[in-house]
């Protein structure tokens, strides 16, 4: 039996080949220096990501900040992280809330069940859109307008043929555009290469000519004062302002384009909305389909937010200076950028089109009027100077002497009701916010509440 322990073999091989009697008063182990394990930090390797040679577009450059609506959804979900337990009520977006009517989703449905079968599928369609659509949308918005099926091309969304026609136009062209207006006009102009930089004094953008509308002037530019361009955009019911032309402005606003040679790209977006006689189409003014061209949607009729479906005329009789037809450029555009529309989204626009379809759409568009409506009545009982409406989804609503994004700010923050600062929109929007009509009753109601309790 050993009188004295050993430390196990493991141990020992840790510690080399030494033994010693632990009953030795003040034992040590050995210092040796092959003992000592000295941590030595290596400096971090500096690396440096891979670039290629290719330079920036110059013109992405010229854009401020991000585009308004992802930027607003970013706030928002900033606010929501700080109130986590907030009920966050979206009244911003233009995005639409209600169910798309069974009559239309039916229609869907068949379609894409038909592609399951030998008989029923289809694979790329006409890049113009399938005829019956076409000639559908014809007699439906332009039926006593000698619009043709041939003049109407359809597409994915009013917002992807803006770009489109950019992309047609080319950037040696000028433009004008409604101030405020729908955010796509400029942004699309700046990509392509048409303005200058940005100049934030005046908060616009070089070699674009911003027509201001607002109260004083009926929400209509003064013509007189506008320089020639070679394209002007203009939108009626206007998004934001929701004001709608009157046939008399719309009259003027052809013969300034004819008179300047220029082209019109007139946004009717939401002319279903329209409840007065003012024009539904830039069509009804007569010399129009020599200077004008029309692009529409089904996003906001029918709910095809999602689903994408919109169209655009160009009529024959529109022709550049050398007398070649605009429809034939744009052909060719939409041949080269584009395989055409869903054909289920076409089966929608078909089953929109029917007598139930439209009927239902008028019902959806009944509601958001409606919604509307409760939107005015709440800011004028507030003392508040409120526009729109009547003709369209958007109620604009002026607050006089201060920033736009920081009435969008104190209302996030007070209330959790998100809205759209008017500046967003162009520099004549600041001190304005617009309110959507697109939401759930429910949400509309508590949204209003909620207005009056912070406004009283």
């Amino acid at each position: 039996m050993s009188s004295s322990p050993s430390i196990s073999s493991s141990s020992s091989s840790f510690l080399g080949q030494t033994h010693f009697d632990s009953r030795t008063p003040n034992a040590r182990l050995p210092t040796k220096d092959s003992w000592i394990c000295k941590c030595v930090a290596t400096p971090p390797t500096e690396t440096t990501a891979h670039m290629t040679k290719v330079s920036r577009n110059a013109n992405m450059a010229k854009l401020q900040a991000g585009y308004l609506f992802p930027e607003i959804a970013r706030r928002r979900s900033a606010h929501m992280l700080k109130y986590p337990d907030a009920q966050v009520i979206s009244l911003g977006i233009g995005d639409t809330t209600e169910p798309i009517p069974e009559v239309i989703t039916s229609g869907m449905a068949k379609k894409a069940n038909a592609l399951s079968t030998l008989e029923g599928y289809s694979g790329y369609g006409a890049e113009q859109g399938e005829n019956r659509l076409r000639a559908a949308i014809a007699s439906t918005y332009y039926g006593d307008l000698s619009i043709e099926e041939s003049d109407i091309f359809v597409s994915d969304g009013a917002k992807s043929d803006i770009s489109r026609l950019q992309v047609m136009f080319g950037s040696n062209v000028t433009m004008a555009v409604q101030d405020p207006s729908y955010p796509a006009y400029v942004d699309s102009s700046v990509i392509l290469g048409q303005t200058g930089q940005f100049q934030k004094d005046v908060e616009k953008y070089g070699n674009i000519e911003y027509m201001k509308c607002n109260p004083e002037n009926g929400f209509f530019p003064d013509l007189s004062t506008v320089s020639r361009t070679d394209i002007i955009f203009f939108c009626s019911p206007n998004n934001p302002t929701g004001n709608a032309a009157t046939r008399e402005q719309l009259t003027r606003l052809v013969q300034f384009a004819k008179d300047n040679g220029s082209i019109l790209v007139y946004d009717s977006a939401y002319a279903m909305y329209i409840s007065d006689d003012s024009p539904r189409s830039i069509f009804e003014i007569p010399g129009a389909k020599e200077v004008a061209i029309e692009v529409s949607s089904f996003s906001k009729y029918a709910g095809f937010t999602g689903v994408r479906l919109g169209w655009t005329v160009v009529p024959k009789e529109l022709l550049y200076s050398d007398g070649f037809p605009v429809a034939k450029d744009f052909n060719r555009i939409v041949c080269t950028t584009f395989n055409g529309a869903s054909n289920i989204s076409q089966a929608g626009g078909l089953a929109c089109l029917s007598p139930e379809g439209l009927e239902a759409m008028h019902k959806v568009v009944g509601f958001y009027q409606e919604n509307t409506n409760i939107i005015m009545e709440t800011f004028t009982s507030l003392g508040f100077s409120v526009y729109g409406g009547k003709n369209a989804p958007y109620v604009w609503v002026h607050f006089p002497g201060q920033s736009s994004w920081d009435v969008f700010s104190e209302i996030l923050e007070k209330t959790h009701v998100v809205t759209t600062p008017g500046s967003g929109f162009g520099p004549a929007g600041d001190g304005f916010i617009r309110v959507s009509a697109f939401g759930h009753r429910g949400n509309v109601l508590e949204a209003c509440k909620r207005f009056k309790q912070l406004y009283k």
